[in-house]
C-alpha cells in the first residue's frame, strides 16, 4: 500500500465534470482515480470501468484501491441519468434506471469507502446534485425523484458519519455545465454556463474546510441564472 499521495476518488468520471475533478485533484498532490460505466474517449487520470450500481462489481474494484493506495480522503459521487418526458410516457423501468444510477451507485460507493474513511482518520464525500433536487420541473419526474432521494441520503450519511470526522456535502449545481454536448443539446450563450474547472476547484474547497465550519450543502450557479 503506497502513502505517498492521499487517494482521490471520482463516480462517475465523465467528459466535463468529473475529468476536470480529476485534474483538479491531481494538482493538489493526489492519486486521482476515476470510476464509470463508460470510459471517456480522453482521460487525465487511471479510469475503471465498472458498473457502480451493481455491487457485486463495484465493490471488490473500490476494495482493491483502497488495499493499494490506502482510504481515499476525497469521494466524489458525480453520476447522473438524465430522464426528460411526460409522466404517461416514462415507464417504471426509466424510474429504476434513474435510481439505480443516482441513489444505489451512492449507497454502494458509500458502503465501499465511508467505514475505511473513518479507520484512516477521515476525509470528504461529496455528492452532486441539480437543480432538480429541490424543485421537480414538468416532464423530470424520474430524474427529480431520484435527485430529490440522492439528497435525503446525502442529509442522512452527513449526520451518521460526521461525528466520526467524514465530512458529507451536496452540492446543487443549479445550471448547464459547459461541455460541448450540452452546448449542441442547449441554445444557451456559453458565458452563461457553468465552467467545469471552475466547479472542481469549488469541490476542492469544500473538501479542505476545517472542522469547525463544515459545510453540508452548497448550491452553486452562474451570476446570470435566476432563483
Amino acid at each position: 500500500m503506497s502513502a505517498e499521495k492521499p487517494l482521490a476518488l471520482v463516480a462517475g468520471a465523465g467528459a466535463g465534470l468529473g475529468q476536470s475533478l480529476l485534474a483538479r485533484f491531481q494538482a493538489g498532490g493526489m492519486t486521482a482515480i476515476g470510476l464509470g460505466r463508460t470510459c471517456p474517449s480522453a482521460t487525465v487520470a487511471p479510469f475503471h470501468q465498472v458498473d457502480l450500481s451493481d455491487p457485486g462489481e463495484a465493490a471488490p474494484v473500490i476494495a482493491d484501491l483502497i488495499a493499494r493506495h490506502g482510504p481515499p480522503k476525497i469521494v466524489v459521487h458525480n453520476t447522473a441519468e438524465l430522464v426528460i418526458a411526460p409522466f404517461p410516457e416514462t415507464s417504471l423501468e426509466d424510474y429504476q434506471r434513474t435510481w439505480a444510477s443516482m441513489v444505489q451507485s451512492l449507497i454502494v460507493l458509500g458502503q465501499s469507502v465511508l467505514q475505511p474513511m473513518v479507520r484512516g482518520g477521515g476525509g470528504t464525500l461529496i455528492a452532486s446534485g441539480a437543480t432538480a433536487s429541490l424543485r421537480g420541473g414538468a416532464r423530470f419526474s424520474a430524474f427529480a425523484s431520484a435527485k430529490f432521494a440522492l439528497r435525503g441520503l446525502t442529509q442522512s450519511l452527513a449526520r451518521e458519519y460526521q461525528p466520526a470526522g467524514v465530512h458529507v456535502a451536496h452540492v446543487i449545481l443549479d445550471g448547464i455545465i459547459d461541455t460541448p454536448r450540452s452546448r449542441d443539446l442547449h441554445s444557451l450563450d456559453p458565458a452563461k454556463m457553468m465552467k467545469p474547472d471552475e466547479i472542481a476547484e469549488a469541490y476542492w474547497q469544500l473538501a479542505h474546510q476545517p472542522q469547525s465550519t463544515w459545510t453540508h450543502e452548497l448550491d452553486l450557479r452562474p451570476a446570470s441564472e435566476g432563483f
